[in-house]
């Protein structure tokens, strides 16, 4: 069975303590007496958790002894951290001696106060482990190796796969006749779907939806995901959206208004609102009445899992979704659990299931979840475990937690456990990319790979995976270059539970908290009390023009994201003090940022700059970020030149320069001082139209390691450089509307390592590199995956 989040995070730090890294840090600074204790004493702990975590339903006592010991194992890591990147500073610092930049900011850098300063913070460590360890006791812990623990919980779209829907043939039927039954009432009929949560209310939506007769019978079809705050004019724009495709976020209601009528003016529509949570009256027939506009023969469905709600929007008595019969739920695990016809082969695990199926009390989505469980094992006793686990009642109120689905959970890795609790920070209906979702993880220390030099992407992406393969994710669009997910509303439920317990997620009723991860539209006042927050987003509120200096005390802090923060008129001037950052995201509307502020942050490994329209100059220490892994800039319209101390950047991995109309990349008098000795394997430039060649000063450091570049929309580019041959490592390259581009470098055919190349967009190029009689064919005609021509990409990723 899998292992619980504290034991794993704990897990973790043991490593951390046994590595060769750690072994140089007591050489250096003369702790590993003190380190010894520490490694010890959460060994000792450690040892007991599995027992703990099984225990802790029985007592908040022993809740709150893990919650405090996860602490202390956080405080331990923080502790690594800032030993490592002191220890990488001094690297830089003997690698780059002579060089001035380097040498004036390490000379205030005082070896005797941090020795000092850590060895206070390793004695309050080590006396927080010893009485955790002095109070376990009293609990009466035993050691063990495995967890059985249980619980359970939900989200939404129009399609569905109607092969892959049981049992809901006659629900379909009943409802189809409801909404083609003439009525003669002017106000608008609403239909209320009413079951528990994962029961099947959307996907029977969704199959009357799709249903033939029904498209031909109305003349627009509407789909609402409806949020539980139920904002009017977020209602409007969902509304106009799905019934034209116009996105009109940035209309006030009075605009809004006239385009829903103009969208609804005469027309028959059937509109679905799912999931729907709100029991105000009035703001239910505010809505309602912004509707009235559709010509006579519409109607609307709503689906909830509330009575209270159903009483209030139904006009038409309410249809109570049955629970699957015992049949269709076998049906439905056989179909997930079993490649096709493969169950006749396990007679005695098919017995099993019917066991299991019967756990699920005909809700749809449990089914789903332990079937899709189960898909990979064929081990008797794994099934058997599953279906004697006790599970329990189900209860109809809002923050209810299906018991199969925590189930899932439980089975989960713990490095998937905090993947999948993290995504509790996301709101509902939230859509994340691959991308996104991958590098917020990194930036917070969850993907771990049993296999040397793994990419990150190809880590998160497996992840990513399983968690979809397991019902937790939900595959919402595929595009070409990347694909979108979301979480069923059920499942989110559950992630925020999870979170909660596992003190990711903690708020009580008067607002305080003691908080490691938040999402928001405005900043509590109390914010700084929020001492173990740990990831902060304000990505959706662009009227934030100030930021409270008392986020400044957050110092457990590792994520900031400020995305969409448009009206940020200024980041807070005690930034730096937030010093386990590891991945800031800024939006502001500063046209210079202040020195010793984010260059004091050493502990960045993912740094944005996004729409920062009036961002003319970055700041000039950027060499001080040693531990800097990624690098975005993206539409800063305004900036005009890039740091010098950007090439001291050697653990740089990936660069990003997107929509830069000003700035320019040449920085001629720096290209003879670059040396070899970067990192860089991914750099992306788009939207820079100064650039009349690759820069040379980024570029030159990272011949050994290139491995992905993608130049696009690049106006002015003319010529790839003659030392383009060298990047021996190169396996992707996208060059894409570069139309002064007429020929490939010389001497590419010895990039022996390119596994794809894409052309489009560039006419003179596109010629030279027509298959077998383009004149530059010879140069390329290696590579395996190879298109040229006129295409468009999109490379959006939330």
């Amino acid at each position: 069975m899998a292992q619980s989040i504290v034991f794993g995070i704990a897990g973790k730090v043991l490593e951390k303590l046994g590595n060769v890294a750690y072994e140089g840090i007591c050489s250096v600074w003369g702790v590993r007496k003190e380190f010894a204790k520490l490694k010890d004493t959460l060994a000792a702990i450690r040892a007991v958790v599995l027992d703990a975590e099984q225990q802790q339903a029985r007592t908040q006592e022993l809740s709150l002894w893990l919650q405090r010991f996860k602490d202390a194992c956080y405080d331990v890591e923080d502790l690594i951290d800032e030993f490592e990147i002191e220890a990488f500073r001094r690297q830089v610092l003997e690698r780059g001696s002579t060089k001035r930049k380097v040498r004036h900011f390490f000379s205030g850098s005082n070896p005797l106060a941090f020795r000092f300063r850590m060895g206070y913070k390793i004695k309050k460590a080590n006396e927080m482990l010893n009485e955790i360890a002095a109070s376990m006791a009293k609990f009466r812990l035993t050691q063990k190796h495995e967890t059985n623990v249980i619980h359970c919980e939900r989200e939404t779209y129009s399609f569905v796969k109607t092969s892959s829907v049981i049992g809901r043939d006659e629900a379909k039927q009943d409802l189809v006749n409801i909404l083609m039954n003439p009525t003669d009432e002017k106000d608008i009929p609403v239909l209320p779907i009413v079951g528990i949560g994962g029961i099947g209310k959307t996907t029977l939506a969704q199959l009357v939806f799709n249903e033939e007769s029904v498209k031909s019978h109305f003349e627009l079809g509407i789909w609402v995901c409806v949020t539980e705050d139920f904002d009017i004019k977020q209602l409007m724009i969902k509304i106009i959206k799905s019934a034209t495709g116009m996105n009109c976020k940035d209309m006030n209601k009075e605009e809004l208004h006239k385009v829903l009528q103009d969208c609804l003016n005469g027309k028959r529509f059937f509109m679905v609102l799912d999931d729907v949570w709100n029991d105000d009256n009035k703001k239910w027939r505010e809505l309602k009445d912004l509707l009235c506009e559709g010509a006579q023969g519409s109607r609307i469905i709503v689906t909830t899992r509330s009575l209270d709600v159903a009483t209030i929007t139904g006009t038409i008595p309410r249809y109570d979704l049955e629970h699957l019969s015992d049949e269709n739920c076998l049906s439905l695990f056989l179909k997930l659990a079993f490649i096709e016809g493969e169950e006749k082969q396990h007679d005695n695990l098919v017995k099993i299931g019917e066991g299991i199926v019967k756990k699920c009390k005909g809700v749809a989505l449990a089914v789903k979840t332990l079937g899709s469980l189960l898909r990979s094992t064929r081990v008797q006793h794994e099934w058997e475990v599953v279906r004697d686990s006790e599970l329990v009642k189900l209860k109809q109120k809002e923050n209810d937690i299906l018991p199969a689905l925590k189930l899932s959970y439980d089975h989960l890795p713990w490095h998937l456990k905090q993947c999948f609790a993290f995504c509790s920070v996301f709101p509902k209906d939230f859509e994340f990319g691959h991308h996104r979702l991958t590098q917020l993880w990194l930036a917070n220390g969850f993907l771990q790979s049993p296999f040397e030099n793994e990419e990150p992407e190809d880590i998160g992406n497996r992840c990513i995976q399983e968690l979809l393969s397991r019902s937790f994710f939900q595959q919402y669009e595929d595009y070409l270059l990347f694909t979108k997910f979301k979480m069923h509303d059920l499942v989110h439920d559950l992630a925020l539970s999870v979170a909660q317990n596992e003190s990711l997620f903690l708020f009580d009723e008067e607002g305080k908290a003691d908080s490691e991860s938040l999402i928001a539209e405005q900043l509590p006042n109390n914010i700084r009390y929020f001492k173990r927050l740990r990831y902060l987003s304000l990505a959706y509120d662009g009227n934030i023009k100030r930021l409270p200096n008392s986020i400044c005390n957050l110092q457990s802090l590792e994520t900031l994201d400020l995305v969409g923060c448009r009206g940020l008129e200024e980041l807070p001037k005690d930034i730096r003090y937030l010093i386990s950052l590891r991945s800031l995201t800024v939006t502001t509307k500063q046209t210079r940022l202040q020195e010793n502020g984010i260059s004091c942050l050493t502990s960045l490994r993912r740094l944005i700059f996004s729409e920062c329209e009036n961002l003319e100059k970055l700041f000039e220490d950027i060499q001080n970020l040693t531990a800097l892994r990624e690098l975005y800039i993206h539409e800063c319209h305004n900036l005009v030149s890039l740091p010098q101390g950007l090439k001291y950047l050697t653990a740089l991995e990936l660069l990003v320069i997107w929509n830069c109309e000003k700035l320019d990349l040449t920085m001629e008098e720096l290209e003879l001082e670059r040396e070899e000795g970067g990192s860089l394997r991914k750099l992306a430039v788009r939207g820079v139209p100064k650039l009349e060649s690759l820069p040379q000063w980024i570029l030159l450091g990272s011949i050994k390691t290139l491995q992905h570049l993608y130049i696009s929309n690049l106006n002015n580019l003319w010529t790839l450089p003659t030392w383009f041959q060298h990047f021996t490592s190169l396996q992707n390259l996208y060059i894409i509307n570069c139309p002064k581009l007429s020929c490939l470098s010389e001497g590419m055919q010895h990039l022996t390592a390119l596994k794809r190349l894409r052309i489009g967009g560039c006419p003179k190029l596109n010629k030279r590199c027509i298959e077998e009689t383009g004149e530059d064919w010879p140069k390329i005609a290696h590579v395996p995956d190879f298109y040229c021509g006129d295409f468009e990409t999109t490379t959006n990723d939330k």
